[in-house]
């Protein structure tokens, strides 16, 4: 992925995304500045999440969309997000729960 794309995935992620998709097929990503865990993106199964007009699509990981709410969008417009994997159990409904393993979001700086 090039230097400059606004979301990323480390080896681990995508070893993680390649399993859950082979399970469930298409997945979906969408990370949001929501109450419960503003770092963890959440995994979908494609199409389960309806994407509305203020949600940004941010790129792809692993050949999946990667979605932002736009007003997370607004904090975060200025950085790369890095999309990596971490022990420990992520959203409720958010597909890799049940792997033990949470999806957790580190960013980095752009340049302007």
């Amino acid at each position: 992925m090039a230097n400059d794309a606004k979301v990323s995935a480390t080896p681990a992620a995508l070893d993680l995304i390649a399993k859950l998709a082979a399970k469930y097929g298409e997945l979906m990503f969408h990370q949001s500045g929501g109450c419960c865990d503003g770092s963890s993106p959440m995994c979908f199964q494609a199409g389960e999440l309806i994407i509305g007009d203020s949600d940004v699509l941010l790129g792809y990981i692993g050949g999946m969309p990667f979605y932002i709410g736009a007003a997370q969008f607004a904090y975060w417009q200025h950085t790369q997000l890095i999309i990596d994997v971490v022990l420990g159990h992520g959203g409720m409904f958010s597909l890799e729960g049940p792997e033990g393993l949470r999806f957790l979001t580190r960013s980095k700086l752009c340049p302007l």
